[in-house]
């Protein structure tokens, strides 16, 4: 859904006050279009905006949805693959979705098109998180304008989620803690769940498309979609030259918040790095110190170091590597990396720090150019940031691997002093 607050401003159904509903993947099993939270916004004229399968879907959940503002209602549909009916609703390439349709309502409590577009002109890179109920018995959402400051266990917006009468119940202080716990690391993190939680001992939730007065009242645990969007990451190019001319828009496309840091005003100054979020001219290893004193720099911060000149890269290195960084990354040949490594042992820089750096930088595909060098970087930060892509490529990187940079079967296989 966050990914659609931008645009709500703009869309006419909202604009005019329209009833809306909201349909959106609460499950996902094998090959799927779209991930997990992914939303649409139905009007009550059959307007759309977004979309849960590129096409596959839409049809029957614009349907659900309109007979949802029907009755008030709150459902959810399942929409797989059937070889045995060749008309039947489903995803052509063999995946499942779930998903769950939701009235936008005014009511107190409800899921309100009015809190959302208060938060609409935050823009795509504005901390923002939302928090919905979407199981059988629940609705309602929780909009959070600063998800990394957020405390799950003392708000009273997610005690009334939660169905709590009082934030100070008996049964308010166990069931909170539950959620807090799972709550606090997708909201901090900036990442989209499902946050599945027992209801307070004696409530009974219904099963998944009961009635109420159906027979059967097995319970159902509390089920909140939690969606959280911090601001963008940063990524620190040291080295104003070609390759961090390069790497710099690569890293804005990855969502980075992109500052290019070079010693030399000269260098720095120039026009083809005018493209980043900052360019600063001093010292790297005293400014990185200076960002991290100033709390600016963070565990998802990525620094990029092209100088390759000993005078720039030691001292930047030493700093980098004791801080708590997401990547750092060194670009030379083998030789170069090695007088590295001696010089940051001698500097006292413990061995299992060292083991942190990527150098030489990047992935082993051949790289050769610039932007070649830049794609390099770029797919190795993305497997960095996934423990199971990153196990997956591990073999393929560069600072695992032993003897020449350069596949000695391809024309450009000598070593050279940027790679």
């Amino acid at each position: 859904m966050l990914d659609l607050m931008p645009s709500l401003k703009e869309w006419q159904p909202a604009a005019t006050g329209q009833r809306c509903a909201v349909a959106t993947v609460v499950g996902v099993g094998g090959s799927v279009p779209r991930p997990l939270g992914t939303s649409m916004l139905v009007s009550e004229a059959g307007e759309v905006l977004g979309s849960l399968s590129g096409g596959c879907v839409e049809g029957a959940v614009v349907a659900a949805a309109l007979e949802a503002m029907h009755d008030g209602g709150t459902r959810r549909e399942f929409f797989g693959y059937s070889a045995e009916d060749a008309f039947a609703v489903g995803l052509t390439c063999g995946g499942e979705l779930e998903v769950h349709i939701e009235p936008l309502g005014s009511a107190a409590g409800g899921f309100q098109l009015e809190n959302l577009q208060a938060f609409a002109g935050s823009g795509p890179a504005g901390a923002l998180a939302l928090i919905r109920r979407v199981d059988a018995r629940g609705g309602g959402a929780v909009v959070i304008p600063d998800p990394a400051g957020y405390r799950a266990e003392s708000s009273a917006e997610l005690a009334a989620l939660l169905g709590l009468t009082h934030i100070g119940a008996p049964e308010a202080w166990p069931l909170m803690q539950a959620a807090a716990a799972q709550l606090g690391p997708l909201l901090h993190g900036g990442l989209t769940g499902l946050v599945r939680i027992a209801p307070p001992q004696g409530c009974v939730a219904l099963a998944s498309g009961e009635t109420s007065g159906g027979a059967d009242t097995s319970p159902e645990p509390i089920t909140l979609l939690v969606e959280s969007r911090l601001p963008p990451a940063r990524l620190l190019i040291f080295g104003a030259n070609d390759f961090g001319a390069a790497l710099l828009p690569a890293a804005r496309l990855l969502g980075y918040h992109v500052t290019l840091c070079d010693a030399r005003p000269a260098f720095a100054g120039q026009e083809r790095f005018a493209g980043a979020d900052e360019v600063v001219t001093a010292w790297p290893h005293r400014y990185l110190a200076e960002e991290a004193a100033a709390g600016r720099i963070d565990a998802r911060t990525v620094a990029c170091i092209l100088t390759h000149d000993p005078k720039f890269d030691i001292p930047l290195l030493e700093t980098a590597l004791r801080l708590d960084l997401a990547y750092v990354g060194a670009m030379g040949s083998r030789r170069s990396h090695r007088e590295r490594v001696d010089s940051l042992l001698a500097a006292g820089v413990p061995a299992e720090a060292l083991a942190r750096l990527h150098s030489p930088i990047g992935l082993d595909l051949g790289a050769v150019t610039p932007a070649e060098v830049a794609v390099s970087i770029t797919a190795e930060l993305i497997a960095s940031r996934s423990r199971a892509a990153g196990e997956a490529v591990q073999a393929g990187s560069l600072k695992d691997r032993t003897g020449p940079i350069h596949n000695v079967n391809t024309p450009q296989h000598q070593e050279t002093p940027w790679t």
